[in-house]
C-alpha cells in the first residue's frame, strides 16, 4: 500500500511539474519555408492563387489522391473555399478559405482543421521577383497551441514537422512550374 501511495504521489508531482512548465512555453507557432522558381512572378502567383492547384504539389493532397473534395465560389478569388475529407488520419478533414489577395504578391487563407483534431491556422504565400525570370515563393502559417497542450512543444518542434511538409510542397511546386 505504501508503494502505491508513493507511485501516486510521483505521478501527481510529474503532472504538476508539466502543467507548471506549460505556463512558460510559447503558444504561438510560426512556420515558413521558401524556394526560388525559374519562372516570372506573375506566372507563379497566378498558379498558386488557385487552391485547386495544390493537388499538383501539396504534400497533404498527394497523401490521399482519392480524398473527397468540395469547392465553393470562384477559385483564385477572396471567399473561395476548398473542403476536404479523407480516411487517412494524416490528412483528416477540414477547409481552406482565401481571405486576402494582393495581386502578384500575397495570398492569405484561413485553415480550419476538423479531424483528427479541431484547430485553426492562418496560411500565406508571398511571391517576390528575384529577377525577370525567377521568383522567390514563401509559404507559411501561424497558429496557436493553447495551454496545456503547448507542453507538447517540448517533445517535437512544429517548425520542423510542418516545415518539412511545406518544403516538400514547395519543391513539388518548383518542379511542376518549371516543366511548363
Amino acid at each position: 500500500m505504501k508503494i502505491v501511495k508513493i507511485l501516486l504521489a510521483l505521478i501527481l508531482l510529474i503532472v504538476a511539474i508539466a502543467l507548471i512548465a506549460a505556463l512558460f512555453i510559447k503558444k504561438d507557432i510560426h512556420v515558413e519555408r521558401e524556394v526560388v522558381i525559374n519562372k516570372p512572378k506573375d506566372q507563379v502567383f497566378d498558379y498558386i492563387k488557385q487552391l485547386k492547384n495544390q493537388d499538383n504539389y501539396g504534400k497533404w493532397n498527394k497523401m490521399d489522391p482519392g480524398m473527397h473534395k468540395e469547392y465553393a465560389g470562384t477559385d483564385g478569388t477572396v471567399g473561395f473555399v476548398s473542403r476536404w475529407k479523407s480516411d487517412n488520419k494524416d490528412v483528416g478533414q477540414g477547409e481552406q478559405t482565401i481571405t486576402k489577395l494582393v495581386p502578384g504578391e500575397r495570398m492569405e487563407t484561413d485553415l480550419h482543421f476538423i479531424k483528427p483534431f479541431e484547430s485553426h491556422a492562418s496560411a500565406f504565400y508571398v511571391t517576390e521577383a528575384v529577377g525577370t525570370t525567377q521568383t522567390r515563393v514563401k509559404w507559411g502559417f501561424d497558429t496557436k497551441m493553447n495551454y496545456p497542450l503547448n507542453i507538447m512543444q517540448l517533445f517535437f518542434d512544429m517548425n520542423d514537422v510542418v516545415g518539412k511538409d511545406f518544403q516538400i510542397g514547395l519543391d513539388n511546386l518548383k518542379a511542376v512550374l518549371e516543366k511548363k
